[in-house]
């Protein structure tokens, strides 16, 4: 079903607008979704990149359900997060690093003189008014969550310490790698928003990293770290801790270390909490575990596990109903959703029942009223309310309207494919078609391995930088995301499964069988693959590079070569190295030079492009060094390598994202499917001298370039061009192109129907509503300003209009692409030379945009003379 309704849209018209790079970049998500407590209000975090900023930025938006209307909260450059209704729905308090005023935020007594940083807690009423600033703690604010309506509870980093004061004073910047002595302790406080004092409740030494409180504000549990070495060793885990908010007293649970509380939600009777706790058959580390589901009693100060009755265990967390919880639990490429319900010490499971449940990724819950995110691979995702009766979720209705600009865009079908992997067990994964498939055709193939490498790709919309599938789909190739061994959501064999030294044994022997198998069903042409990956799936991208030469490109992004190196200089070394491969290299040096790609360089023969950024500390720099440096000295095939400054292990700011969409679309042109064109990089592509050595082969044909949804012509229609449709038009020596001018409305519709009838396209005018947002006079462009070498006003405008029309008909035109052009893949002429024809919403026409006889005057209204108005075309998909 899905198939055939991507069809019938890319068969609507205008629906093949092409995919660009920045599509991705400025891609919209959304998340954090929160509900208050009578289900009636829902506040979420909307992320897109600034342009401005050069990062993606995070605002918080919130819809009244009952009234359906929604509106933004917060603006500006700063990001937001982690919004919190008060229990009467009446506040939102959230965490941001804005700055705040001197009039909004008057710091209490004993934080007078204190700059305040990180992040801090802010207020929004519901009801309106300007979000303020009410905490301006030093060192800012971990967490929070709300007791009372006037009243916080604040996870936040103590004051700083003399050594803190001491070591800011002299300026010194250097690092002491895990100072445990010097480490700043996160405590709780208590906050009251009416005084804004903080009264600290813990004195614990460590750090405390999650909070979650009871709806009646009595209890909270809290999560530890005690060891800035955990994460490298997973030797001394984090502890938690039941609070008493009441009586101020607290007592530590599970110090026995089998359960390890990830996710905590408290039941709406605040009689008790649901957690999550890893699971694992190893003795050690918790790399490749499974969630499994605890129910923890106040009263009986005990925790009975939940039955799942799912081998797989959870997938993507669970939300706590009145009388139990629903689960999503995992099942390969998809979750399957299940409510399960309590009656003392039994359990009922229910499958959910619904439109969307079989793609339903990411819930909240209040009373009856769920929200939910939907998408497919081939869907670009969208939040849905609906109402929760039973087991059935009825009447979604979306209330999100994200990346509106993709509706109109090609859309790859998506599917799930399976194949005999490693040990001829099967292998899962998603298989993307060509936006131009045609049954019976071989296609090339790419291969994107997810990262991880206990992750796995889902049937989910995931185009991003890192796996730009619609943008290679739209080149005509396949996509393949293989869920190799190791994957999660296939169950802890399948994630344990390439532990204890079994690390890149099975996972390339999955992808390449998973090629096999595309290419034995006539899909896949063999001698066109590709693969690249990021993180994880770089590092099996490299593994196969030494493996097998028939990959015409590859591109690794953070990807490890040396596993000596990578033990100690990666944050998570010896808990990943020594679980995966099952060793340390100081017990067994040759069993990591064995497990190195480094050492087979020799035999890469694919041309490969590596990604890294400067500050990697998961994959260190480094080991982007040690390939490019092998693949370079080697010179067995060829090597690009793309420094990110000050990233870390994957790129945030928007140049570089870009740049590695560009680079990497560029490198797999040239190799994979050899269509890159050689280019003078001392050429800028909107330059004037460009424009010349196009104009050198301009055809009868106008040119077109993609402008958002539609094909525009390069230039504006020429005095040759249109002399092709009317050989009577005059065209004085010399100026064949310059643009047709002198151009009425019928005569401009008339040439684009010859255009039509003569190519088998559909040509047309610019509607005004499409065309106004690019056609405005520019200062850069051919207008009366540039001739008359200053900025003219509405006045001067009038007294130099005799000597314009003195020099007669179009004299100030210029040919066409005279001055520079703009975008990517540059339009000329949009601000200025003749004004263009556009087509009204009633049929009419208007001269829209810049001219030579007019100044760039945005007040003015001022027709340009018709002499100097000419049209542009555009081109239907």
């Amino acid at each position: 079903m899905r198939y055939v309704l991507t069809l019938c849209l890319m068969l609507v018209p205008g629906w093949a607008a092409r995919w660009t790079v920045d599509d991705l970049l400025m891609a919209e998500s959304a998340g954090q979704m929160r509900l208050s407590r009578d289900g009636k209000l829902l506040v979420y975090v909307k992320t897109q990149m600034d342009r401005e900023k050069g990062e993606s930025v995070s605002h918080l938006f919130l819809r009244n359900l009952a009234e359906d209307y929604e509106v933004q909260l917060t603006r500006g450059s700063d990001s937001h997060s982690t919004p919190q209704f008060s229990p009467d729905g009446r506040k939102i308090a959230f965490l941001t690093s804005r700055r705040s005023s001197e009039t909004s935020s008057s710091p209490p007594p004993e934080q007078t003189g204190r700059a305040g940083g990180g992040m801090q807690v802010w207020l929004i009423d519901v009801r309106g008014g300007e979000p303020h600033a009410v905490t301006k703690l030093e060192k800012g604010v971990s967490s929070l969550a709300w007791l009372d309506n006037d009243t916080l509870l604040l996870a936040a980093p103590e004051d700083p310490s003399l050594h803190d004061q001491q070591t800011k004073e002299r300026k010194d910047t250097s690092t002491v790698v895990e100072d445990e002595t010097h480490a700043t302790p996160v405590r709780l406080f208590r906050f009251e928003l009416k005084g804004r004092t903080a009264k600290r409740l813990t004195e614990n030494p460590d750090r405390i990293t999650r909070i979650a409180v009871s709806q009646d504000g009595a209890w909270a549990v809290t999560t530890h770290e005690r060891s800035l070495s955990y994460v490298w060793d997973q030797k001394v885990r984090p502890i938690t801790f039941l609070h008493d908010l009441k009586n101020t007293s607290s007592r530590q649970l599970f110090a026995d270390g089998k359960l390890l509380p990830q996710s905590v939600s408290w039941t709406p009777d605040s009689k008790g909490f649901y957690f999550t706790s890893p699971y694992t058959t190893h003795p050690k580390y918790l790399n490749a575990s499974i969630d499994l589901v605890y129910f923890y009693d106040v009263a009986a100060g005990s925790a009975a596990q939940a039955p799942l009755e799912w081998e797989n265990a959870l997938a993507q967390g669970f939300v706590v109903t009145g009388d139990g919880f629903i689960a999503q639990l995992a099942n390969g490429v998809r979750p399957k959703i299940a409510r399960y319900r309590r009656d003392g010490n039994t359990w009922k499971r229910e499958f959910l029942e619904g439109e969307h449940v079989s793609n339903i990724f990411g819930m909240e819950l209040k009373g009856d009223q769920i929200i939910y995110r939907y998408t497919t691979a081939s869907t670009p995702d969208q939040w849905y309310a609906a109402r929760l009766n039973g087991n059935k979720v009825e009447n979604p209705k979306q209330i999100t309207s994200l990346n509106g600009s993709w509706k109109k865009k090609p859309l790859a079908r998506s599917e799930t494919t399976t194949w005999k992997g490693a040990r001829d067990e099967q292998v899962e994964g998603l298989l993307y078609y060509p936006h131009d498939y045609e049954a019976g055709k071989k296609y090339p193939l790419v291969v994107m391995i997810h990262g991880g490498p206990n992750g796995a790709d889902m049937d989910m919309f995931s185009d991003r930088w890192g796996y730009p599938v619609q943008l290679f789909a739209q080149r005509g190739a396949f996509v393949m995301k293989p869920n190799y061994h190791g994957s999660s959501n296939y169950g802890l064999k399948w994630g344990e499964s390439i532990s204890r030294g079994n690390y890149n044994e099975l996972e390339w022997v999955d992808v390449e069988r998973g090629v096999d198998s595309l290419i034995a069903k006539g899909l896949v042409d063999p001698n066109k693959l590709g693969i690249m990956g990021w993180s994880n799936g770089s590092i099996i991208t490299i593994e196969l590079t030494t493996r097998s030469t028939r990959y015409q490109a590859a591109s690794a992004g953070a990807g490890d070569v040396n596993w000596i190196s990578d033990w100690g200089n990666c944050v998570f070394g010896h808990a990943f190295d020594d679980f995966y491969i099952g060793k340390t290299p100081l017990e067994d040096p040759a069993l990591y030079i064995k497990k190195s790609p480094l050492f087979r360089m020799d035999k890469v023969r694919t041309p490969t492009i590596i990604f890294f950024g400067t500050e990697d500390r998961q994959v260190p720099t480094e080991q982007g060094w040690q390939h490019y440096r092998a693949l370079k000295h080697l010179e067995k095939t060829d090597v690009r390598f793309l420094l990110f400054p000050g990233e870390a292990h994957g790129p945030r700011k928007m140049v570089h994202q870009r740049r590695k969409v560009e680079e990497e679309l560029a490198w797999f042109d040239k190799y994979l499917f050899k269509t890159a064109s050689d280019k003078n990089e001392a050429l800028r592509q909107e330059s004037p001298l460009s424009a010349m050595l196009k104009r050198r082969n301009l055809g009868e044909i106008p040119e077109t370039v993609l402008r958002g949804e539609i094909e525009i012509g390069r230039f504006e229609v020429t005095r040759g061009q249109f002399k092709a449709f009317d050989p009577g038009f005059p065209i004085p020596p010399g100026t064949e192109n310059h643009p047709a001018s002198g151009i009425s409305l019928e005569q401009a519709k008339q040439y684009c129907a010859w255009l039509s009838q003569k190519t088998g396209r559909k040509y047309r005018l610019g509607a005004e509503e499409e065309m106004q947002g690019m056609l405005s006079a520019s200062k850069n462009e051919n207008t009366l300003d540039a001739w008359a070498g200053y900025a003219v006003n509405a006045d001067d405008a009038r007294r130099l209009a005799s000597l314009v029309e003195g020099l007669g008909p179009g004299a100030l035109l210029k040919p066409v692409g005279s001055m520079p052009g703009s975008g990517d893949d540059p339009a000329f002429d949009l601000g200025g030379n003749a004004a263009e024809w556009v087509v009204r919403k009633d049929g009419s026409g208007k001269a829209l945009g810049g001219s030579a006889d007019r100044p760039v005057d945005p007040k003015s209204e001022s027709k340009p003379r018709p002499d100097y108005v000419g049209f542009r075309v555009v081109r239907e998909p």
